[in-house]
């Protein structure tokens, strides 16, 4: 009997029934997301990266109330860039400069200098080895091999995530289970750990051959995947799972706002955009006139993670008034195509969709995978 679509060995190493992940969205993440795309038989995600330890204790019980089936908990290697220790209030204060006269418009505080006060990955990642999550997630480079075989002797499932071909092997010479091959046409942030974000801008129908070639893991494409189309596409350049993020922010269960849901659903999110401005890290979002601004030549920006706390005091006060204009909405290439707006209704018509027309293509990408394994 020929395989089928939602049968091949990451599925049956995860314990899902259809292989669709849904992105970990970092800071738009949600428990009811989360567990509401498991339950389908897909895996949730959830992005715990801006969470101190104890957050994210509380996070793994509420996504384990909500569920039985695997999930995925998410969490970024590198937690800061270079110069974030060591910035002072006169950086502060310039970067401050272009959002100042936007939160006085908006009524909003003025945000005043705190000395930066880290979070340890290392930390984050002893909370999720000792709740034993079902899978362990993470984008901006490679855990510490002490972590990866922890994982491995507790049965934690690890997805490391790879912008190029040589991130890709180096996952895999790392002991990976899982590698999600993330084209630059995704949204939010570039995971790239190699070289610069802006030297590893590879597209995904470029880049998920590429990886499929060079590694024996099993391959997980992201990047302007937002309907059936991209799912039968992914799988016919080898890849056995796909990421969508995108599509799910659109969904009522996600953590997304009001005004970013709207957005996405009234097909205002065809400009997507790279940008530095949001957070102090390369990333796609809707273009808008925040991010015009800030990506002004000779704007001041703070390094990764301080940037975004700061644009984070407008964020706030922007969406309470209403003005999208001033608010970062990450989103991919292809989120026009989002129309999610139920969980299980968006999924059950993904998955009718892919079962009528991936036989074919499944047995071709099955015994394409084989032959270059015997090579």
């Amino acid at each position: 009997m020929p395989p089928r679509w939602n049968e091949n060995r990451l599925t049956a190493k995860l314990g899902i029934d259809y292989p669709v992940m849904q992105g970990p969205l970092g800071g738009l993440s949600s428990q009811k997301l989360t567990a509401a795309v498991s339950n389908f038989g897909g895996l949730g995600s959830f992005g715990a990266h801006s969470l101190p330890p104890a957050a994210i204790k509380d996070v793994i019980a509420e996504i384990r109330s909500l569920t039985s089936k695997p999930f995925a908990m998410n969490l970024w290697v590198s937690m800061e860039d270079e110069g974030a220790r060591t910035s002072d209030e006169n950086a502060f204060n310039s970067s401050l400069a272009p959002l100042a006269v936007h939160l006085a418009a908006l009524g909003a505080q003025r945000p005043t200098y705190k000395p930066y006060s880290p979070i340890r990955f290392e930390d984050q990642a002893r909370v999720l080895l000792d709740a034993n999550v079902p899978v362990f997630s993470f984008i901006y480079g490679i855990p510490a091999r002490e972590i990866v075989e922890e994982c491995r002797a507790k049965g934690i499932v690890t997805i490391g995530t790879a912008t190029t071909p040589d991130e890709a092997a180096a996952l895999q010479e790392a002991g990976v289970d899982a590698i999600v091959a993330s084209g630059f046409e995704a949204g939010g942030h570039r995971g790239s750990f190699l070289r610069s974000a802006e030297d590893s801008l590879t597209g995904t129908l470029s880049l998920v051959p590429q990886i499929v070639d060079i590694v024996d893991l099993p391959v997980i494409a992201a990047g302007g995947i937002g309907d059936a189309r991209g799912v039968i596409a992914a799988l016919s350049l080898g890849a056995e799972a796909v990421q969508m993020g995108t599509v799910f922010l659109a969904c009522e269960e996600s953590g997304a706002s009001r005004l970013h849901r709207q957005a996405l659903r009234g097909k205002k999110a065809g400009h997507s955009v790279l940008t530095k401005g949001f957070t102090g890290r390369l990333a796609r979002g809707i273009h808008n006139r925040l991010m015009e601004e800030l990506n002004q030549q000779g704007t001041e920006i703070l390094p990764y993670p301080l940037q975004r706390e700061l644009v984070r005091n407008l964020a706030i006060a922007a969406e309470a008034a209403g003005r999208a204009d001033l608010v970062p909405m990450w989103a991919g290439q292809s989120a026009n195509l989002s129309t999610c707006t139920d969980v299980s209704a968006f999924l059950t018509s993904l998955v009718e969709e892919v079962s009528g027309i991936a036989g074919p293509i499944i047995q071709w990408s099955a015994a394409r995978r084989e032959k270059q394994i015997l090579k």
